[in-house]
């Protein structure tokens, strides 16, 4: 297999606007022939997916699940851009199975690292940079790691980010983009709440002590 550099994913990217990872898979499956990651991408509808993501998506649904034992449960609102398409069932599949996705993936918090707000950024950043192991390292190389690092946390409390439960190989993200691709129009999930039974009530109590 050829080896996948920067430089031919970003010109992928310039040429489809498809998401970085998807250009890297785009490649991957077609041994770096630019050409071909195109046709690849188009027949998976990725490009597609991509323009219509800038579209507004006000209609939609919101739904529930409850994990087995009722000790964990998840609302979710995803939205699309009419009612006919909420009322299909693989909107609603789709939806569900997001649902799920929060269930099971207890550290998230976020729909995207783009909702992080940039407080606890900071204050992330600040507990990185006064770690052992960086100090004594250049300032240079120390922003590296200490972006690095905040990045893989970032996406470790962003759904989007995280592998699909159903299929490990890709995102929520990529899940997402092949239903924007099957039903034709843009979805996005507007927010979520993940209840844990008894969660919160030590600190409850407190506060009325």
């Amino acid at each position: 297999m050829a080896e996948i550099s920067a430089k031919l994913v970003k010109e992928l990217r310039e040429k489809t606007s498809a998401g970085m990872m998807d250009c890297k898979k785009a490649l991957a499956e077609t041994d770096g022939d630019i050409t071909k990651a195109m046709e690849w991408l188009r027949q998976k509808g990725i490009t597609s997916a991509e323009k219509k993501q800038g579209r507004a998506a006000s209609e939609g649904i919101i739904d529930s699940y409850i994990h087995t034992g009722g000790r964990i449960g998840v609302l979710v609102e995803v939205n699309c851009e009419t009612d006919f398409v909420a009322r299909r069932e693989e909107f609603q599949t789709l939806v569900r199975d997001i649902a799920m996705q929060i269930a099971a993936y207890g550290n998230v918090e976020y729909v995207s690292t783009d909702d992080v707000p940039q407080e606890i950024v900071e204050k992330e950043k600040e507990i990185e940079k006064g770690r052992e192991d960086l100090q004594g390292k250049p300032d240079e190389i120390k922003e590296k790691i200490v972006s690095g690092r905040i990045d893989k946390r970032l996406k470790e409390v962003s759904l989007l980010d995280q592998p699909f439960i159903k299929d490990q190989s890709i995102t929520v993200e990529e899940y997402i983009k092949q239903g924007i691709a099957t039903l034709g129009e843009n979805i996005q999930v507007r927010r979520f709440s993940r209840f844990v039974l008894g969660e919160g009530k030590d600190d409850e109590q407190s506060s009325e002590e």
